[in-house]
Parts: C-alpha cells; structure tokens; sequence
C-alpha cells in the first residue's frame, strides 16, 4: 500500500462513498456543499490549502482518503475516509500511519490532533486503538457534538 496525491479518478469514486447529506456532513465537517458535483467536491475538500493523499492498494485500489495541515502545534489529521468495502480491515490504522509519518517529515511535528464526532463510535474505536486519546481543546470546537483527541 502506499500514500498518493488524489487524482480526479480518485475524487470521482470517492464522490460514490456518500450518498446522503448526513453522511457528508459526519465526514467533511460544516461548509461542504451538498449535493456536490467534481468541481464542488474538489474545491470544499480545500486540497490546495490542505495536504490530502488517498491510500491505494498494491493493486491500485483506492483504499482510503486522509488530509493533515498544522493546528496547535501538531499535526491535525482531518476528513479520513475508508472505502465502504474495505472496513473494518485495518485500513484506518495503515491510513493514520502513512498520515502521521509524512506529517512529521513536512510539518517537523511530533504530536498529532483530530476532531471526531462523539456519536461516530467507529471511528472513535479506531483513533484509540491507533494511540488517540481525549484532551481539552482550547478554544471552542466549532462543530457541535465534536470531541477533539491527540497522540503524541
């Protein structure tokens, strides 16, 4: 598996992974529009701000979806998505590794953060296993039911 820039293939099929607004929303957080077309997707998913990647298989299969930027002196992981028919696989834990690794290497940051919706108990499984744990953020989460977990 290795970590790759997305290309609009990857986009496309991503596009495929969310079939209702909800759905949307607990992934991308608040300001993604919906319904969503390319050019809409492309640019709420912020990728020339963000660094955004997708994992893929040795085969090519897109696997997975992460992004990571600086936000209190660490690196936030942020809109981490498995593909639908690769859960529950491990995929998550390979993506935040990949994830964590080329973070460290850009951003010179050895701490890492994420927001993650308190009812979202998956995924809250998943950061814990993968070393998350809770913490008190220091401003308000501008999200509401959204807890915020960092790994050092």
């Amino acid at each position: 598996m290795k970590l790759i820039y997305p290309t609009e293939n990857h986009l496309v099929t991503m596009m495929d992974w969310f079939s209702s607004e909800q759905e949307l929303a607990n992934w991308s957080g608040p300001n993604f529009r919906y319904p969503f077309n390319l050019y809409s997707f492309t640019e709420d998913l912020n990728m020339s701000s963000l660094s955004s990647f997708v994992l893929i298989s040795n085969e090519s299969e897109l696997l997975a979806f992460g992004q990571f930027y600086q936000r209190l002196d660490k690196c936030h992981l942020g809109r981490l998505v498995v593909n639908p028919q690769f859960r529950g696989k491990g995929i998550a834990a390979i993506l935040m590794s990949h994830l964590c690794e080329r973070g460290r290497q850009e951003l010179k940051l050895k701490e890492y953060s994420l927001f993650v919706l308190a009812h979202n108990e998956s995924a809250i499984k998943s950061y814990q296993k993968f070393g998350f744990s809770f913490a008190n953020y220091p401003d308000e989460i501008p999200l509401a039911n959204c807890v915020y977990m960092v790994k050092s």
